[in-house]
């Protein structure tokens, strides 16, 4: 877990409105001590995410994964990689997370599983996002759905899944679909790893478990995303589904 002690912060970043405008997004999936998300969410909702805002960073949604409850998936964006490096430099080097760190790392197995991103070519960049706290659609939180593929080296199929394939998807699914590939910058805050290799992640809300039923059912049953699917399960290529809950502070995007 990351230990870091107290600087004086630099000056403070312009942050973008949402995480539409960030040019550099982290997708980070955290495995929990068993029952301990509630104790996390304490911490992180009330102290570091405003934290981590005032540094730089935009949060673009914060979940529970509802397959896993000791799981916490969250996003983030940056305006750009030299801003990455600032903002980050200025959160953990800051008192806010001196003042929060052993309460928050007390909770974690694992918080390196992480993949760095950008904008896929052309961008598929998300919606606005929901204001924290505001309720959605239904009484119900939304059914938020992220897709990670891990694409083989030299397989050049990334415009198979950010060109036609996500046209075909969002066709399918009914909902806009926010996709993000692999950032090809190095990392330049090696105190925080990402995951080498190359990735797309995709991210979908929808209003309730049963809009997400339908949309997975037209899914399953649309030619075109079949094809691509056997192409890409041909070449090696796999793919994680989550199922996530947001929380209360999760600021994801509309659907």
């Amino acid at each position: 877990m990351l230990q870091m002690g107290e600087a004086m912060p630099s000056q403070p970043l312009a942050v973008p409105a949402d995480l539409a405008g960030c040019d550099v997004v982290e997708m980070r999936r955290y495995t929990l001590r068993p029952g301990t998300f509630d104790e996390l969410q304490a911490v992180f909702q009330r102290w570091l995410v405003d934290g981590q805002e005032r540094s730089g960073m935009r949060l673009g949604g914060q979940f529970r994964d509802r397959d896993d409850p000791d799981r916490f998936v969250w996003f983030r964006g940056f305006a750009s990689m030299p801003q990455r490096h600032q903002a980050l430099e200025d959160f953990y080097l800051g008192q806010v997370w001196h003042a929060h760190r052993d309460t928050a790392n007390a909770t974690m197995i694992d918080s390196d599983d992480v993949l760095l991103l950008r904008a896929t070519e052309p961008a598929h960049r998300p919606g606005p996002a929901v204001d924290a706290g505001a309720p959605g659609p239904t009484a119900d939180p939304a059914w938020v759905i992220a897709l990670a593929w891990s694409l083989p080296a030299g397989t050049y199929l990334e415009p198979a899944l950010t060109g036609h394939g996500h046209e075909v998807l969002q066709q399918a699914l009914g909902v806009p679909v926010a996709m993000w590939r692999t950032e090809p910058s190095p990392n330049t805050f090696p105190r925080l790893p990402v995951r080498d290799g190359d990735h797309v992640v995709a991210l979908a809300v929808f209003a309730d478990r049963e809009q997400w039923s339908r949309a997975e059912k037209r899914l399953g049953a649309d030619t075109g995303w079949q094809r691509i699917a056997e192409r890409l399960d041909e070449a090696g290529v796999t793919v994680e589904l989550m199922h996530l809950e947001p929380t209360a502070t999760s600021r994801h995007p509309m659907s």
